[in-house]
């Protein structure tokens, strides 16, 4: 019996996932968006693209997830050419300083919804390191059929106060508050890396070939 115990809880280990999936966030498919209050009447908005990040995710064991992105504010945009200068600028970003933003999660919560986390971590932007907290929705766990890898996508919205990173200019009339809503897709991160390999390899080759010509 005990043979027959332990056979048993050897088989479902071997059956189930003893790890997190560790997976790339696809710069291509990671864009946001800040939006504020201007005087209380109109509440413009600009895009962020191209962010990098590692994700480690567990579907039965979501609170030990872990998450960290890295943010190249140089692609920041509010479709404002004037005020994207001013974004750029020592005034705000200071761009030639601080080039990037991160995020590094500390905290994972589950809630009463299956598919929403609260997800904290701390948030370094122009140089100063402040707890943030997301408001994170689970997408999607499955396959990307384009690239046939193991994928996840995730909705992440978090409020904070610009001011906690020295980027209070103009405060109140433009508003403190800042709200910051983050679209993503991730995939296996080794299929991934192999995937950008010979995509690499492939674009070379077909240089090489057109060099010929």
């Amino acid at each position: 019996m005990i043979r027959r115990i332990a056979f048993a809880a050897a088989l479902a280990l071997a059956t189930c996932p003893l790890w997190a999936t560790t997976y790339t966030l696809e710069p291509n498919h990671t864009t946001g968006t800040v939006r504020w209050s201007h005087l209380d009447f109109a509440h413009p908005t600009a895009q962020f693209s191209r962010a990098e990040g590692t994700l480690e995710f567990d579907p039965a064991q979501p609170r030990k997830a872990s998450v960290t992105v890295t943010l190249p504010l140089a692609n920041l945009s509010s479709g404002i050419p004037d005020l994207d200068e001013d974004f750029r600028s020592p005034a705000f970003f200071d761009l030639a300083q601080y080039p990037a933003a991160t995020f590094k999660s500390t905290r994972v919560e589950t809630t009463a919804m299956p598919n929403q986390l609260k997800v904290t971590g701390d948030l370094t932007l122009r140089g100063i390191t402040r707890p943030v907290t997301f408001d994170v929705t689970i997408n999607k766990i499955g396959t990307n059929p384009r690239l046939h890898l193991p994928a996840i996508g995730i909705e992440a919205t978090a409020t904070l106060k610009r001011s906690d990173f020295g980027l209070g200019k103009f405060v109140p009339q433009v508003s403190d508050e800042v709200t910051l809503h983050i679209t993503t897709q991730g995939d296996e991160a080794k299929g991934y890396a192999a995937y950008l390999k010979k995509d690499a390899e492939e674009a070379a080759a077909d240089a090489a070939k057109t060099g010929k010509k």
